[in-house]
């Protein structure tokens, strides 16, 4: 059933949203010259997937978790994407193409061995990576890899489609602050 509201919820958001991603992308192309960042994450049973989103920092910058990356790194753009969460929008074309969910674990990069073995010891790579979920609106990010794994097997354990609701809620109203970066 949530892979239905996922695919409802991504195409509508993609469809109607199109306006605001094209002109988000154009800003950013002045903004950085490269508008679209991509990396490779860790997914579902830990296979590799291209995350997408709007660039918040400037195109040298080292391929780190956020909290290893310096606030000097992010763009004057940028701080308005992560603030506003803007820079997430185009994740729903991962959510569309069966790669992640609107609520589930944040993916993690390869790099990232010490959450990667918190995460695997809970089972949380049964599931969809998401874009929110019980660790984001909780403000608890990959700086505390233990942490956020436990935080991630319990939202796993109670998930329903009340609670898939409350995250995405609370995450449009403003809960939570997304990964710390390093000041």
């Amino acid at each position: 059933m949530i892979r239905l509201f996922d695919i409802v919820f991504s195409l509508l958001g993609l469809v109607c949203g199109f306006p605001l991603l094209l002109l988000l992308a154009l800003i950013g192309l002045f903004d950085t010259g490269s508008p679209v960042f991509l990396q490779v994450r860790v997914g579902r049973f830990q296979k590799p997937f291209t995350l997408i989103k709007f660039r918040t920092m400037s195109v040298d910058t080292a391929s780190v978790a956020t909290h290893l990356a310096s606030s000097s790194s992010i763009t004057r753009f940028g701080y308005f994407l992560r603030k506003s969460k803007l820079d997430e929008l185009p994740q729903l074309w991962n959510v569309l193409r069966g790669e992640m969910s609107l609520v589930g674990p944040r993916p993690g990069l390869y790099n990232q061995e010490e959450l990667i073995a918190a995460r695997e010891a809970r089972g949380v790579f049964s599931v969809r990576p998401g874009i929110t979920g019980l660790g984001q609106i909780s403000e608890i990010d990959m700086s505390t890899p233990e942490l956020l794994a436990e935080t991630d097997e319990k939202m796993i354990e109670t998930m329903s489609l009340k609670s898939y609701f409350h995250y995405i809620v609370a995450t449009v109203l403003g809960k939570g602050a997304g990964d710390r970066i390093q000041r």
